[in-house]
């Protein structure tokens, strides 16, 4: 059993590791600033796995803050998520994405220094591969980000880098995402985007719950089976024991190591569309819009190093990420539509918003 922080611990993805951490024995505690994250998560992953996880209100820029925290704390490592991740209002607002990711990053990196703490696995993404030349994409692929979320992603990755290879750090996993979808089955921790969602699986869900009129699928002419762009979906329960077992492994290991998590098959938008459709049995008003720019044909990965250095693959299929997701956005809109009537709703079926 180890003990490990999760900064952005209450985010979307940060929860399900933080249950799955706790099924396999860990000893969990959690550090946000619930910016985008709602205050329910700690009671909801209590509901979930019946553990009490300590939680620190925190911002990772609050070098001394953290200082505290990990002081305090005796860890054996960290797995860091607390980031920002829209491309688009990274490049409408790229100093604050320098600000919260990159420097927030260094404050992190700066206060484990000071606590002793020498392992990290942080949460990196397919992003830093930008365009990719070929699919499926390997590790060793070239690296090249198209927009500032992907630059601070590949700054975080080389920092993290020169502190293991200056001895500041003994050990690091940068686990690069594809497309993280679904939410725990139980429907009480998933994904909810304030705003519009830049991401397609919960922009579908909300076309699907009468919140959006119609989705809108981004060109249908490129070089891929259907036409439309094909992408890499995984299960977010299938990412969270991916970080299991990625911290367990840090735990016994020394280096740098890169490794995709992905399931290795690329679905279209129509295939994830049209297996919405069967999983819920709700049929979802699309229409075609021109391509966007800097979408690539086809991004999928290469999770051979994942299997081999961790023991791990995906095992979850996209029938379960589009089940899953739907019934943790029907719950949250039943919570919507009682507060709207007056009526009162538990805990356990509000809906939260969860962000990575």
């Amino acid at each position: 059993m180890a003990r490990i922080l999760l900064t952005g611990g209450a985010g979307f993805i940060g929860s399900h590791t933080a249950v799955a951490l706790l099924g396999r024995g860990h000893d969990v505690v959690l550090a946000d600033n619930f910016s985008n994250a709602s205050r329910s998560v700690p009671a909801r992953l209590k509901d979930i796995t019946g553990v009490d996880c300590p939680v620190h209100e925190v911002d990772i820029r609050n070098t001394q803050a953290m200082q505290a925290v990990l002081a305090g704390g005796a860890f054996d490592a960290v797995i860091h998520f607390a980031a920002l991740k829209a491309v688009g209002e990274s490049e409408a607002n790229p100093l604050l994405y320098f600000d919260v990711n990159v420097a927030g990053t260094l404050s992190l990196l700066t206060a484990m220094r000071h606590a002793g703490i020498g392992r990290i696995v942080f949460s990196s993404s397919a992003t830093v591969y930008g365009a990719p030349e070929h699919c499926p994409i390997a590790e060793a692929a070239p690296l090249h980000a198209t927009n500032i979320y992907g630059r601070t992603k590949l700054i975080m990755e080389d920092m993290i880098g020169d502190l293991v290879r200056t001895g500041m750090l003994s050990t690091a996993f940068l686990l690069r995402y594809f497309n993280p979808v679904g939410a725990h089955p139980s429907g009480l921790i998933g994904e909810d985007p304030r705003g519009v969602p830049a991401n397609l699986m919960p922009y579908l869900c909300q076309v699907a719950a009468g919140q959006r009129d119609c989705l809108t699928v981004f060109g249908d002419d490129y070089p891929t089976p259907d036409g439309t762009g094909v992408r890499d979906y995984l299960h977010v329960m299938d990412l969270a024991e991916a970080h299991c077992a990625a911290v367990e492994v840090a735990l016994g290991t020394y280096g740098t190591h890169a490794v995709n998590l992905g399931t290795g098959t690329g679905y279209s938008v129509l295939d994830l569309l049209h297996t919405f459709e069967r999983a819920t049995g709700l049929a979802i008003p699309y229409r075609i819009g021109p391509r966007r720019p800097g979408d690539a044909p086809s991004c999928y990965a290469d999770p051979t190093l994942a299997k081999a250095m961790l023991g791990w693959t995906a095992k979850r299929t996209l029938h379960d990420m589009c089940q899953d997701s739907w019934h943790w956005q029907s719950l949250s809109a039943k919570a919507r539509q009682a507060a709207e009537h007056g009526g009162s709703q538990a805990p356990t079926t509000a809906g939260a918003q969860l962000l990575a």
